[in-house]
């Protein structure tokens, strides 16, 4: 994933940041025990809501412990102590679409950054197989995003709603699977909609960039009218999380999971959009 999903900080009590910094630590020691210490280097902020997530849906977490982060030894950090395999799924879906977005960013680099990333796929690709060997499905949903991608953005007829289908129906997939039931399809509506949201916001932040380079953008054709189209589509993503996400009886970790929902995703949609009105007023 990209980077997206982050926590507003300011708004969120001593204690419930600090039970997301011990995910956030116990992801990154989890990555580092069952792929190596490199691959802790590909810790995003995604993986660790959803490893929040996740053991909010289970009421997995055992507690907290303290330890001496892996980067840092002189540095005092807390764990949190996961009772199922919540943090290894986060750590699998961390590196499976690190490897993935690896491939993607070689198809879409010139010829010296593409010698670069080729250096790197080895590890990443180990990395992955690992990954795969013990949570197939969710690298089966991660190769099934890709060739979805490419193939929407090959497509001339491609939209807005065909280019986020992909990650949207990524993300549905990878939390219905872990309900039955009614509570599958409420998991799967959350997971679309986060999903929807992750593509475009994604592509909101690449439009400048997409431009000058030549690359697909689903922004793109809107011209004047791009940031309405942009503010539109986002806010119905969100909306889309949230009246989902309100559906679930979560207990553990609801101040993080809320901030996120409410005020995280809001606040980068707003920073990012940001240049956008900005260029517009100088503009007029």
């Amino acid at each position: 994933m990209f980077g997206y999903i982050r926590v507003d900080k300011n708004e969120l009590l001593v204690r419930e940041y600090e039970a997301y910094k011990s995910v956030y630590c116990g992801l990154c020691k989890r990555m580092g025990r069952e792929y190596s210490f490199l691959s802790r280097f590909l810790l995003s902020y995604d993986c660790t809501f959803y490893a929040v997530f996740l053991m909010a849906l289970k009421r997995s977490c055992e507690g907290f412990h303290g330890g001496r982060c892996r980067f840092n030894p002189l540095k005092k950090c807390t764990y949190c102590a996961c009772g199922d395999d919540a943090l290894s799924k986060a750590a699998a879906v961390n590196v499976t679409l690190a490897y993935y977005k690896l491939i993607d960013d070689i198809s879409d680099s010139g010829f010296l950054k593409r010698a670069a990333l080729k250096a790197v796929k080895p590890f990443l690709s180990r990395f992955r197989k690992k990954a795969a060997r013990r949570f197939p499905y969710i690298d089966k949903l991660a190769e099934k995003m890709l060739n979805s991608q490419l193939k929407a953005e090959k497509n001339p007829d491609c939209n807005l709603d065909m280019a986020a289908e992909p990650t949207a129906e990524f993300l549905a997939a990878l939390l219905e699977c872990e309900g039955s039931g009614n509570l599958s399809r409420v998991y799967r509506q959350t997971g679309y909609g986060l999903g929807r949201f992750i593509y475009l916001i994604d592509a909101a932040d690449d439009l400048e960039k997409d431009i000058k380079k030549g690359n697909f953008n689903p922004f793109i054709p809107y011209g004047e009218n791009r940031l309405e189209i942009m503010k539109n589509n986002l806010s119905s993503a969100l909306s889309m999380t949230f009246d989902a996400y309100n559906l679930l009886d979560i207990t553990d970790f609801k101040g993080v999971l809320d901030n996120v929902i409410l005020r995280g995703l809001p606040t980068v949609q707003s920073e990012i959009l940001k240049k956008y009105e900005v260029k517009n007023e100088e503009s007029v």
